[in-house]
């Protein structure tokens, strides 16, 4: 029996084999899917999904921040994180897009996986208001798309094409407000013609609807159709039946000539009546239809009605395309895996149900009645003991994890070693071929990490205690009491370790793992924050930090943090430090003086650029839609007044001293201005005051 040192090793050399830089192509069973054949395995992705015990999902998109500043900070607090990953969800495409069910067989006492990599393509086949097919794309994710072999022509011209649940709930909405006859047509023949070739063209209809239904009155319909047939002037007409009704066929006119054929039909002809069907393919027919009574005239209507209806119903059903995989997820209500996922939830409700709600509490509520059970792996390992012990010092990235718990599944063999016979065993199942093993060397797909998260969560079940052989059939595992500590908890920031409970809307700032050390190394003030951007570029924080520290003394500042080469974060030791410094700054370049000039604040304020606001303007500028690559081009373009009101200029400059209150290195604005018209010792900030 091999010991769990060589097990690691074994694990390494897996995770060494999953991070290829070049991989090569694989033949893991993996089911394809795009447009071409999306109807028949949506059919059969049904039957898995429904027998399923859960499905692992993963997401694959064109990027994932739209400016260096929206990368997830240290400073960022949760209602900013939730801001960032909303602009991420909303600007970026979801391109491939991952489902794997898995069953457990009790006869084969294994799981049965079914990957599904889906090709998914924002592509715009009916019109929607506020609907736009434009997204930005990050090079590094799309660099990282292609050196795993990602198949961009085939995304593009067969991906499969999506409707949000807004979109279409919009586009019944438009079309059960038109009316067959649009108004505009009704108003049209209010107007008397002056244009003369609207005149002259009326005149040639009103003839050719007189001949064609005189044909008809004296029973001359074959004539009248072989004549028309044969005839190149005729080849705008065609003769056919609607319905069990003669009509004529209109093809090749325009817009405005179809208006005046219904001005010519309604003001000239009883029987006669012009409408639009459309029954759900591409081609919409002018039908121009022979009628016996008015009664016979509101049956048309109304079968007309109908049909468009059906038509619409259809082609609107078609455009849905991919959205409904993600009903059938939501209706099933199973248990939803994904490893890091909250972004995945994020782009899931902003392409397929609708926009994303402005705060992650409101989110929450939002995915929480989609998406019932939700598993995070990357929450569960880091959030339960044993299984932090059995990762040691691993990592809990998606490839390292798969190495780590189901080797024998990464290496796709089956082993008499009983150290790893006692893992859970996974068979893979594409249409009627099962694998049980295959190559190594599998693809970056959305379908195989799938798979891979999937399997993670399986062997972290074994872990925490769940016999999948003692496990009844009829069970849920969503409501297995060992998995409700974990259920809906997803990482609203990796970088932070805060996690959003789906099912209450909380946040909290939980720990991270015992393996991981991207854990805060200081304590972070929201209220003492002050953000500075738009200073002279050859300035960086620690020289920032001597400016302010001249003046408010060595103890003022705890931290300052770069978002990037224009905008700093500069955290005080207390909240009051904030409005100093704010009004400080205001008073200095209001009155552009000497004495100004002579601060070592000058330094920081230096070409009359430099702004600064309290951390409640960064959540602004975080939630605008816009996207700039600087901060300080991205602060400016959304345009709010950084001007210190003067109500609070003046209750700062009118602040009485307190005297009663122990020292903390700090004074009045109008005491650190008087300091600098006489260099009186006393007047001094701190020991390092200059």
């Amino acid at each position: 029996m091999n010991s769990p040192s060589s097990v690691r090793v074994l694990s390494r050399a897996v995770a060494r084999a999953l991070s290829t830089a070049a991989p090569t192509p694989s033949t893991f069973p993996l089911k394809t899917v795009t447009r071409s054949n999306f109807e028949p395995v949506l059919e059969s992705l049904r039957d898995h999904v429904r027998s399923a015990d859960f499905v692992a999902v993963d997401l694959e998109m064109t990027g994932v921040t739209s400016a260096p500043w929206r990368e997830s900070f240290e400073f960022d607090r949760h209602d900013v994180r939730y801001l960032k990953v909303k602009d991420s969800a909303e600007k970026f495409a979801v391109v491939q897009f991952g489902v794997c069910p898995f069953r457990w067989d009790s006869e084969k006492l294994s799981f049965t996986a079914h990957p599904h990599n889906f090709y998914v393509f924002p592509r715009q086949e009916l019109s929607v208001r506020g609907s736009s097919s434009e997204f930005l794309c990050q090079t590094s994710s799309i660099d990282f798309l292609a050196r795993y072999q990602f198949d961009f022509n085939l995304c593009i011209r067969e991906g499969i094409c999506y409707l949000s649940r807004d979109q279409e709930n919009e586009l019944f909405r438009r079309f059960n407000e038109s009316s067959n006859l649009p108004r505009d047509l009704v108003d049209f023949g209010d107007r008397p013609l002056v244009n003369m070739a609207d005149v002259f063209f009326t005149e040639r209809m009103k003839i050719k609807f007189k001949d064609w239904r005189d044909s008809l009155v004296l029973g001359g319909s074959s004539i009248s159709e072989s004549q028309e047939s044969s005839s190149g002037s005729n080849q705008q007409f065609q003769t056919i039946f609607y319905n069990m009704r003669p009509a004529l066929s209109l093809i090749g006119f325009t817009a405005h000539q179809l208006r005046l054929i219904q001005l010519v039909t309604s003001k000239h002809f009883d029987d006669l009546a012009y409408v639009s069907v459309n029954s759900g393919g591409s081609h919409v027919q002018q039908l121009v239809i022979y009628i016996d009574s008015n009664a016979d005239k509101d049956l048309l209507l109304k079968e007309v009605k109908e049909e468009n209806h059906r038509g619409a119903e259809s082609k609107i059903k078609a455009a849905v395309g991919f959205r409904h995989v993600i009903d059938l997820l939501s209706s099933e209500k199973k248990l939803i895996v994904g490893h890091n996922c909250f972004l995945d939830m994020a782009h899931i409700q902003s392409k397929f149900l609708g926009p994303l709600p402005k705060a992650a509490e409101e989110f929450a509520a939002s995915a929480k009645k989609h998406f019932p059970h939700i598993i995070d792996t990357k929450v569960l390992l880091n959030s339960n003991e044993m299984l932090q012990r059995q990762m040691k010092k691993s990592s809990t990235s998606l490839s390292s994890a798969f190495a780590l718990f189901c080797p024998q599944i990464a290496l796709g063999y089956k082993t008499p070693d009983l150290s790893l016979a006692s893992r859970v065993k996974v068979e893979v199942q594409v249409d009627d071929i099962r694998a049980s093993s295959w190559d190594m060397g599998v693809k970056h797909e959305a379908g195989f990490d799938a798979f891979m998260t999937g399997c993670i969560f399986a062997q972290a079940c074994t872990h925490l205690g769940i016999d999948f052989k003692l496990r009844s059939p009829l069970e849920d595992l969503a409501h297995n009491k060992l998995l409700q500590g974990h259920l809906n908890h997803l990482y609203l920031s990796w970088t932070s370790g805060d996690i959003i409970n789906l099912t209450t809307g909380n946040i909290t700032g939980k720990s991270l793992g015992a393996n991981d050390s991207k854990k805060r190394s200081r304590k972070i003030v929201f209220e003492n924050i002050v953000l500075l951007w738009g200073f002279p570029s050859k300035l960086r924080a620690g020289e920032i930090r001597e400016c302010i520290v001249k003046v408010f003394g060595y103890s003022s500042v705890t931290s300052v943090y770069q978002l990037d080469r224009t905008a700093v974060f500069v955290q005080f030791s207390k909240a009051g430090l904030v409005s100093d410094f704010l009004v400080l700054k205001e008073t200095l370049e209001r009155n552009n003086n000497t004495v100004s000039v002579l601060n070592p604040l000058w330094k920081l304020l230096e070409g009359g650029k430099t702004r600064a606001a309290n951390y409640e303007a960064y959540k602004e500028i975080c939630s605008s839609p816009l996207s700039k690559i600087s901060f300080a081009d991205q602060a400016e373009a959304v345009g709010i007044n950084w001007k210190v009101k003067s109500a609070e200029l003046e209750v700062a400059e009118e602040r009485p001293s307190r005297e009663d209150e122990p020292s903390h290195g700090s004074f009045s604005v109008n005491e650190i201005i008087d300091s600098f018209y006489t260099p009186v010792v006393e007047k001094q900030v701190g020991s390092g005051n200059l």
